[in-house]
């Protein structure tokens, strides 16, 4: 693993969250679920939102939040590995979560609804519903579309000219239900033909480009 500095030195991203202290439950289980959710991630806790080290007072503590979350808060739980490193005599909780292969992944919130919730740059954001699908046949063998239908079609005609789409614009084109215009992003997402690409703000897809 990095060093402690090094890795404050990347900064916060997808795959690193600090945290000076653990004060919620509910919170760290959304934090530890879009890890999971995405390719694992990493904790660390005793270290300020501006990279500067704070330290742990009490690791047990700490850990005892972090495991509650991950046994209680996320659904199906999760196993994160911790790691006590000192650095300039201040002890920082390293909290390793690994991708999960049980995805989706979901968190409980202070309003007893499971959600599910993926890394998006430095955030832990709520996942789409196509997300979700998509995170539930990604340990299934892909498989290989042997030929479109109609609407797929329309779909990569399209991507081939304007290159990205929306749900709304694919629900447009093919004059369909949300519901089925979703199924077939799904599953031509799955298949490696089109991906997703998600921001704060919104949701596209693009073709693969082939090789």
């Amino acid at each position: 693993m990095p060093s402690i500095k090094s890795l404050i030195f990347q900064g916060e991203g997808v795959q690193l969250d600090f945290k000076k202290t653990i004060t919620n439950t509910e919170k760290i289980a959304k934090s530890l679920v879009a890890f999971a959710n995405n390719r694992g991630g990493q904790l660390l806790i005793g270290v300020a939102d501006d990279g500067r080290i704070k330290g742990v007072k009490s690791e047990e503590e700490e850990k005892y939040m972090i495991l509650t979350a991950a046994h209680q808060l996320c659904k199906p739980a999760i196993e994160p590995s911790f790691e006590e490193i000192y650095v300039d005599d201040k002890l920082v909780l390293v909290v390793n979560i690994p991708e999960s292969d049980t995805k989706p992944h979901y968190a409980l919130d202070d309003q007893k609804k499971w959600w599910a919730y993926i890394r998006i740059d430095d955030k832990s954001v709520l996942a789409s519903k196509i997300i979700v699908e998509v995170l539930k046949n990604s340990h299934k063998d892909k498989g290989v579309l042997i030929s479109y239908s109609d609407n797929e079609k329309k779909l990569l005609e399209y991507l081939d000219s304007k290159e990205r789409i929306t749900l709304k614009e694919l629900s447009k084109l093919l004059r369909c239900s949300y519901r089925k215009a979703q199924k077939i992003l799904v599953d031509l997402i799955i298949t490696n033909v089109i991906k997703i690409h998600t921001t704060e703000k919104e949701e596209y897809f693009t073709a693969v480009k082939s090789v």
